[in-house]
């Protein structure tokens, strides 16, 4: 037989949790309650009390918190395939190369918008993360205290004019994401004699932000030595001003090794000719009577490869596959070098190989994305928790 349940003097703090949660749930408060005790009850007492004051951050190991996300500098969607992995949506995407534009149409069924120089930042959906593997430039600036007396713009809006990172940073203003992801190459940060870094991450700050940056290699996901930075920032008028994050930790798994990502039977194609392969070796040598490091990268298929880069297609020295005495080395195939950033064979390559590996070379490791993110989810979980589950996210999408 069911009882009425009659609540009173309840703290202020307690009968808003209350509320909060039977109005979520769209339950009175008598059946909220009387689900509390249910549940208490079934679970044989083992269960903590709800008005237990709790540690401050006890994230589960993946928060499954729905969040939306735009991408620019896009690339074929490195960013994209690591988010949504985690339950991100894209809302926007930004891609001025047409044959990136192509692979992406083919992966996501959607066309990226053109260059970002010519987009209104008023234009862009509002979003909970901005994602952006920008291309880095030296910042040509005079003091600010000059420009102060010259009544002209300081701050970010003078200090990174004329550079790409200047239309992430309009939008960022206008938009005023939660969060940023950002990545780059590591020398990011010696950049320009460190002015390129400093004048960022200043920006960065100015514009209200708490920013965390570690350079992460993605030989701990891939088979390959790519050392990227990821800038990860959150907003502090949402965060407050020392949110919980950190960049995740090495995994304790065996990592993939080269052997791994080849295919059966490449094709004779991918094999270096005698000149080409008897070039590389000469040039290997000159350099290094002359005490230089510069040569072909004869991989250890038990091993990791070195950086592939965007100018793999020209003769794929940095990465060579050992066929045995009697072959030449060869290149990667496309797939192979697909695989090499942890793209699925699901994916189809729609372009040229010479796009291809411009692509792949370009791109950023989704793997990397999707562990970073999950850390990013962490703080998500802990921000909700802390404020009476109430997501102060602008656009939370469920």
């Amino acid at each position: 037989m069911s009882k009425n349940i009659l609540v009173r003097d309840v703290p202020d703090a307690v009968d808003k949790w209350i509320e909060d949660q039977r109005y979520e749930l769209k339950k009175s408060k008598q059946e909220f309650i009387s689900d509390v005790l249910i549940t208490a009850y079934t679970t044989g007492g083992k269960q903590a009390s709800f008005f237990d004051v709790a540690p401050r951050y006890t994230p589960p190991e993946v928060a499954e918190i729905p969040f939306s996300f735009i991408d620019l500098f896009a690339g074929i969607g490195g960013f994209r395939i690591g988010l949504q992995n985690i339950g991100g949506k894209c809302v926007f995407t930004s891609e001025y190369d047409p044959h990136a534009q192509k692979t992406y149409r083919a992966w996501f069924g959607d066309t990226p918008h053109g260059d970002i120089r010519e987009i209104s930042p008023k234009d862009i959906p509002d979003h909970d993360l901005l994602a952006a593997g920008f291309p880095c430039q030296p910042f040509s600036i005079a003091g600010v205290s000059k420009k102060k007396s010259l009544g002209r713009e300081h701050g970010f809006k003078d200090q990174t004019q004329g550079t790409l990172v200047f239309y992430i940073l309009k939008i960022v203003e206008e938009k005023r994401p939660p969060i940023l992801f950002l990545e780059n190459v590591k020398n990011l940060l010696s950049h320009d004699r460190k002015r390129t870094w400093d004048v960022i991450h200043k920006s960065l700050e100015e514009l209200g932000y708490s920013v965390f940056y570690k350079v992460i290699d993605a030989k701990a996901y891939v088979p390959q030595h790519r050392e990227r930075i990821c800038i990860v920032c959150f907003d502090k008028k949402v965060f407050g001003e020392n949110p919980p994050f950190e960049f995740p930790a090495i995994p304790t798994v065996e990592p993939r090794v080269i052997k791994d990502i080849l295919e059966s039977n490449p094709h004779d194609k991918y094999t270096l000719t005698d000149k080409l392969w008897q070039y590389l070796q000469d040039y290997a040598e000159r350099h290094k009577k002359k005490g230089n490091g510069f040569g072909f990268g004869l991989v250890d298929l038990e091993g990791v490869s070195r950086t592939i880069s965007a100018r793999y297609y020209k003769d794929g020295s940095e990465i060579l596959i050992p066929q045995g005495k009697k072959k030449n080395p060869r290149r990667l195939t496309p797939r192979e070098a697909a695989r090499l950033m942890g793209f699925s064979d699901a994916l189809p390559i729609v372009v040229s190989d010479t796009q291809a590996y411009k692509q792949f070379g370009n791109s950023i490791v989704p793997l990397m994305v999707e562990e970073v993110g999950k850390q990013i989810l962490k703080v998500l979980y802990w921000h909700i928790t802390e404020n009476g589950n109430k997501c102060l996210l602008k656009k939370y999408t469920a």
